[in-house]
């Protein structure tokens, strides 16, 4: 009897092998499907809740690097700070600088084991002044923060090495409201894989690549539709483009103490176009995926519902013409509705494709309005002169 139940169970066993196989290879278990849907479910829910996080630290009035309770960002001082007081005796101004401790308190005059961590510069004025009218009448002093150094964002990646100023990769301090773009121009802008001449680059940062019978160096190329931002140990992905092109800053971040920042290279590098305007994904896409206008617009996900597509602009040339680029209009509606294949216009290697939402009657300003996105592009070194310029109106957020 022993040997009769082994041989059924093992029978069992083999019909049970069986049935599995061939119900595995009818298709997938409607089980398994269902599972696969819910997977996907979950994974969109997470994906919305990480963009409605992204958005609210792209709005915040206040984090652990300023406030803005005044109407305008301030810095919120921490140890290690360097205050610079000055104070009026009459005409005469007495110059002290204190270091914020690692107990957040500094000494002046009068005044010992003031505690001014987590207050700004203003707040601390107004303290010494309520202090010191112990014993003057009517102080008047000011108080600056000298130097940064409690607060810091890291910075990793495709970032330019600029051969003057601190520049590329690396600890950057922060000194009141700033955005990771703004973060990134500070440090020298995204590398655009231009080259050397063109980013100022180092040699021996660069990578040679041939064109024609010349080589030319080239850097790696960001891909700022994926930049990477690490706080507190959670891992957000921030797609910047839109922020740069058409003035959306839902996921411009507002940077905290202590964030992480990767700009990556896109995965694969060659000759390159950019997709501009009222597209539905703007970025940098490659020749060989996009090599006429309709590839372009479609690749980049189509046009917007208030795209002008009449009047599709592609600028050549901007680097190789010195800043006066060739100019090309096509018409995308005597291309879709009437197959005039003429208007399909065979792009080249550095073309930007601009999809307007308005007509553009003069070419002339165009192009003036255009040159900040085109030296953001190809000269990420001048914009950043641009940037610190405070007699200069251009901007980031300028770009639309």
């Amino acid at each position: 009897m022993t040997g009769k139940k082994a041989l059924i169970l093992c029978g069992l066993l083999a019909l049970i092998m069986c049935a599995s196989c061939t119900f595995e290879a009818r298709g997938i278990p409607v089980a398994k499907y269902k599972d696969t849907v819910l997977a996907t479910q979950v994974s969109e829910a997470e994906r919305r809740q990480m963009l409605e996080e992204i958005r609210a630290m792209s709005t915040v009035q206040e984090n652990s690097v300023f406030t803005e309770k005044r109407g305008i960002p301030e810095y919120i001082i921490g140890p290690g700070d360097i205050l610079t007081i000055n104070f009026w005796e009459g005409p005469k101004v007495n110059t002290y600088d204190a270091i914020v401790r690692p107990d957040g308190k500094i000494s002046y005059s009068f005044v010992d084991n003031l505690t001014v961590i987590g207050f700004t510069a203003n707040e601390v004025r107004e303290i010494l002044i309520s202090e010191l009218k112990r014993y003057i009448r009517q102080p008047r002093l000011e108080v600056i923060v000298k130097e940064y150094k409690s607060k810091s964002a890291l910075l990793f990646g495709q970032i330019n090495i600029l051969q003057q100023g601190v520049s590329g990769p690396g600890k950057y301090p922060l000194k009141g409201k700033v955005s990771v773009l703004d973060l990134i121009v500070i440090a020298g802008g995204p590398t655009m894989g231009r080259g050397a001449g063109v980013t100022g680059m180092s040699a021996s940062n660069v990578v040679a690549t041939s064109v024609g019978a010349m080589s030319i160096p080239e850097s790696g190329n960001a891909d700022l539709r994926k930049v990477e931002l690490v706080r507190r140990g959670r891992k957000y992905t921030l797609n910047l483009y839109d922020a740069m092109f058409r003035g959306d800053v839902s996921q411009n971040v507002i940077v905290d103490n202590g964030d992480i920042v990767t700009v990556p290279e896109l995965p694969t590098f060659g000759e390159r176009i950019y997709v501009f305007g009222e597209v539905r994904t703007q970025g940098i896409y490659r020749l060989k995926d996009a090599s006429d206008l309709l590839a372009a617009v479609s690749i980049s996900g189509g046009m917007t519902q208030i795209a002008i597509k009449s009047d599709i602009k592609i600028i050549r040339e901007y680097v190789e013409r010195g800043g006066k680029p060739l100019i090309i209009s096509a018409d995308m509606d005597e291309l879709l509705k009437r197959g005039d294949m003429s208007q399909n216009v065979a792009l080249k290697n550095g073309d930007v494709v601009y999809v307007p939402r308005r007509t553009i009657g003069d070419i002339n300003e165009f192009i003036t309005n255009t040159v900040p996105l085109l030296d953001y592009l190809f000269y990420p070194g001048r914009y950043r002169d641009y940037y610190f310029d405070p007699n200069s109106h251009l901007r980031i957020r300028s770009l639309q």
